[in-house]
Protein backbone atom coordinates (compact mmCIF):
# COMPACT_ATOMS: atom_id res chain seq x y z
CA UNK A 1 0.00 0.00 0.00
CA UNK A 2 1.49 3.35 -1.04
CA UNK A 3 0.26 5.17 2.07
CA UNK A 4 -1.55 3.33 4.87
CA UNK A 5 -2.82 6.66 6.21
CA UNK A 6 -5.30 6.69 3.33
CA UNK A 7 -7.36 4.47 5.64
CA UNK A 8 -7.80 7.48 7.92
CA UNK A 9 -10.07 9.05 5.27
CA UNK A 10 -12.73 6.45 6.09
CA UNK A 11 -15.39 7.74 8.47
CA UNK A 12 -15.52 6.03 11.87
CA UNK A 13 -17.64 6.57 14.92
CA UNK A 14 -16.30 5.96 18.41
CA UNK A 15 -18.00 3.81 21.03
CA UNK A 16 -17.59 2.36 24.50
CA UNK A 17 -18.29 -1.36 24.23
CA UNK A 18 -19.33 -2.86 27.57
CA UNK A 19 -20.00 -6.43 28.69
CA UNK A 20 -20.48 -8.42 31.88
CA UNK A 21 -19.66 -12.01 32.86
CA UNK A 22 -20.57 -13.16 36.35
CA UNK A 23 -19.73 -10.26 38.63
CA UNK A 24 -17.13 -8.77 36.28
CA UNK A 25 -17.90 -5.60 34.30
CA UNK A 26 -15.58 -4.32 31.62
CA UNK A 27 -15.47 -1.98 28.65
CA UNK A 28 -13.22 -0.84 25.84
CA UNK A 29 -13.14 1.71 23.03
CA UNK A 30 -14.01 0.50 19.53
CA UNK A 31 -14.38 2.37 16.24
CA UNK A 32 -16.10 -0.27 14.12
CA UNK A 33 -19.86 -0.53 14.52
CA UNK A 34 -22.53 -0.21 11.87
CA UNK A 35 -26.12 -1.16 11.20
CA UNK A 36 -26.44 -3.84 8.53
CA UNK A 37 -30.22 -4.53 8.42
CA UNK A 38 -33.39 -2.92 9.72
CA UNK A 39 -35.64 -6.00 9.55
CA UNK A 40 -34.40 -7.60 11.73
CA UNK A 41 -32.58 -4.67 13.33
CA UNK A 42 -28.97 -5.86 13.33
CA UNK A 43 -25.50 -4.39 13.56
CA UNK A 44 -21.93 -5.58 13.39
CA UNK A 45 -18.94 -4.70 15.53
CA UNK A 46 -15.34 -5.84 15.32
CA UNK A 47 -13.21 -6.19 18.45
CA UNK A 48 -9.50 -6.83 18.86
CA UNK A 49 -8.92 -10.24 20.46
CA UNK A 50 -6.36 -8.71 22.84
CA UNK A 51 -9.13 -6.74 24.56
CA UNK A 52 -10.57 -8.36 27.68
CA UNK A 53 -14.02 -7.10 26.69
CA UNK A 54 -13.74 -9.24 23.56
CA UNK A 55 -13.55 -12.35 25.74
CA UNK A 56 -16.62 -11.32 27.76
CA UNK A 57 -18.72 -10.70 24.64
CA UNK A 58 -17.57 -13.99 23.12
CA UNK A 59 -18.44 -15.89 26.29
CA UNK A 60 -21.81 -14.27 27.05
CA UNK A 61 -23.10 -13.25 23.63
CA UNK A 62 -24.32 -9.89 24.92
CA UNK A 63 -23.00 -6.34 24.92
CA UNK A 64 -23.97 -2.68 25.09
CA UNK A 65 -22.70 0.11 22.87
CA UNK A 66 -22.52 3.64 24.24
CA UNK A 67 -22.17 6.13 21.38
CA UNK A 68 -19.53 8.71 22.25
CA UNK A 69 -20.37 12.33 21.46
CA UNK A 70 -18.29 15.42 20.76
CA UNK A 71 -18.64 16.26 24.46
CA UNK A 72 -16.63 13.19 25.45
CA UNK A 73 -13.50 14.09 27.38
CA UNK A 74 -10.11 12.51 26.76
CA UNK A 75 -10.28 10.93 30.22
CA UNK A 76 -13.00 8.55 28.93
CA UNK A 77 -10.65 7.32 26.22
CA UNK A 78 -7.88 6.93 28.78
CA UNK A 79 -10.15 4.96 31.13
CA UNK A 80 -11.57 2.56 28.56
CA UNK A 81 -8.86 2.55 25.90
CA UNK A 82 -5.46 2.91 27.55
CA UNK A 83 -5.59 0.24 30.26
CA UNK A 84 -6.63 -3.39 30.48
CA UNK A 85 -9.61 -4.69 32.41
CA UNK A 86 -7.47 -7.72 33.26
CA UNK A 87 -5.42 -5.43 35.51
CA UNK A 88 -7.82 -2.75 36.75
CA UNK A 89 -11.49 -2.09 37.42
CA UNK A 90 -12.29 0.43 34.70
CA UNK A 91 -15.46 1.53 36.47
CA UNK A 92 -13.83 2.31 39.83
CA UNK A 93 -14.51 5.95 40.68
CA UNK A 94 -16.76 6.24 37.63
CA UNK A 95 -19.98 4.96 39.19
CA UNK A 96 -21.92 8.23 38.82
CA UNK A 97 -21.42 8.14 35.04
CA UNK A 98 -22.90 4.70 34.33
CA UNK A 99 -26.27 2.98 34.53
CA UNK A 100 -26.96 -0.75 34.54
CA UNK A 101 -29.41 -1.74 31.82
CA UNK A 102 -32.09 -4.40 31.84
CA UNK A 103 -29.56 -6.76 30.23
CA UNK A 104 -27.39 -6.38 33.34
CA UNK A 105 -24.64 -4.53 31.47
CA UNK A 106 -23.38 -1.06 32.38
CA UNK A 107 -23.76 1.75 29.87
CA UNK A 108 -21.83 5.03 29.93
CA UNK A 109 -23.84 8.23 30.43
CA UNK A 110 -20.99 10.79 30.40
CA UNK A 111 -19.97 12.11 26.98
CA UNK A 112 -22.42 9.87 25.13
CA UNK A 113 -25.49 10.56 23.00
CA UNK A 114 -27.18 7.15 22.72
CA UNK A 115 -26.93 3.49 23.71
CA UNK A 116 -27.80 0.12 22.18
CA UNK A 117 -28.06 -3.24 23.93
CA UNK A 118 -27.40 -6.23 21.69
CA UNK A 119 -27.44 -10.02 21.52
CA UNK A 120 -24.85 -11.80 19.36
CA UNK A 121 -26.26 -13.86 16.49
CA UNK A 122 -23.02 -15.09 14.92
CA UNK A 123 -19.28 -14.46 14.85
CA UNK A 124 -16.57 -14.41 12.19
CA UNK A 125 -12.88 -14.92 13.01
CA UNK A 126 -10.90 -12.13 11.31
CA UNK A 127 -7.47 -13.11 12.64
CA UNK A 128 -6.56 -10.30 15.02
CA UNK A 129 -10.24 -9.37 15.51
CA UNK A 130 -13.62 -11.04 15.82
CA UNK A 131 -16.65 -9.74 13.94
CA UNK A 132 -19.87 -9.98 15.93
CA UNK A 133 -23.26 -9.86 14.18
CA UNK A 134 -25.91 -8.93 16.72
CA UNK A 135 -29.61 -8.23 17.14
CA UNK A 136 -30.38 -4.82 18.64
CA UNK A 137 -32.70 -5.59 21.55
CA UNK A 138 -33.07 -2.13 23.07
CA UNK A 139 -31.69 1.39 22.84
CA UNK A 140 -32.39 5.05 23.45
CA UNK A 141 -31.22 8.55 22.57
CA UNK A 142 -29.72 10.43 25.53
CA UNK A 143 -29.31 13.85 23.92
CA UNK A 144 -28.81 15.58 20.56
CA UNK A 145 -25.05 16.04 20.87
CA UNK A 146 -23.26 15.16 17.59
CA UNK A 147 -21.57 11.76 17.59
CA UNK A 148 -17.78 11.87 17.87
CA UNK A 149 -16.07 10.68 14.72
CA UNK A 150 -12.53 9.38 14.59
CA UNK A 151 -11.53 12.59 12.76
CA UNK A 152 -13.14 14.77 15.44
CA UNK A 153 -11.31 12.81 18.13
CA UNK A 154 -7.97 13.38 16.41
CA UNK A 155 -8.57 17.11 15.90
CA UNK A 156 -10.38 18.15 19.08
CA UNK A 157 -10.29 15.54 21.86
CA UNK A 158 -6.87 13.91 21.79
CA UNK A 159 -4.22 16.22 23.32
CA UNK A 160 -1.49 17.35 20.98
CA UNK A 161 1.98 15.96 21.81
CA UNK A 162 4.00 18.43 23.86
CA UNK A 163 7.56 19.26 22.90
CA UNK A 164 10.04 18.11 25.59
CA UNK A 165 11.49 20.79 27.83
CA UNK A 166 15.00 19.57 27.06
CA UNK A 167 16.41 17.58 24.14
CA UNK A 168 15.67 13.92 24.60
CA UNK A 169 18.55 11.49 24.68
CA UNK A 170 16.63 9.04 22.51
CA UNK A 171 14.45 9.47 19.47
CA UNK A 172 10.72 9.64 20.12
CA UNK A 173 7.88 8.22 18.05
CA UNK A 174 4.23 9.17 18.61
CA UNK A 175 1.20 7.02 17.81
CA UNK A 176 -1.05 9.04 15.52
CA UNK A 177 -4.06 7.14 16.82
CA UNK A 178 -3.85 7.53 20.61
CA UNK A 179 -0.79 9.72 21.34
CA UNK A 180 1.40 7.07 23.00
CA UNK A 181 5.09 8.03 22.78
CA UNK A 182 7.78 5.39 22.19
CA UNK A 183 11.41 6.21 22.99
CA UNK A 184 14.27 4.45 21.27
CA UNK A 185 16.95 4.82 18.63
CA UNK A 186 14.58 3.20 16.13
CA UNK A 187 11.01 1.95 16.09
CA UNK A 188 10.83 -1.83 15.51
CA UNK A 189 8.76 -2.61 12.39
CA UNK A 190 6.72 -5.16 14.35
CA UNK A 191 6.03 -2.79 17.27
CA UNK A 192 2.43 -2.73 18.51
CA UNK A 193 1.13 0.26 20.47
CA UNK A 194 0.46 -0.90 24.06
CA UNK A 195 -2.47 1.52 24.36
CA UNK A 196 -4.51 1.19 21.16
CA UNK A 197 -2.91 -1.94 19.60
CA UNK A 198 -2.11 -0.19 16.31
CA UNK A 199 1.05 -1.17 14.36
CA UNK A 200 4.31 0.71 13.81
CA UNK A 201 2.97 2.11 10.53
CA UNK A 202 0.70 4.39 12.60
CA UNK A 203 3.67 6.02 14.38
CA UNK A 204 5.43 9.22 13.30
CA UNK A 205 8.75 10.72 14.47
CA UNK A 206 8.29 13.32 17.18
CA UNK A 207 10.53 16.38 16.91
Amino acid sequence: MKNSKAMYALSYGLFVLTARQGEKDNGCIINTAMQVTTEPNRLIITVNKSNYTHDLVLATGRFTLSVLSERAEFSIFQRFGFQSGRDVDKFAGFEEHVLRGENGILRVTAGTSAWLSCKVVSTVDLGTHTLFLADVEDGDVINSDPAATYTYYQAHIKPKPQAPAAPAAKKRWVCTVCGYVYEGDFLPPDFICPWCKHPASDFEPLD
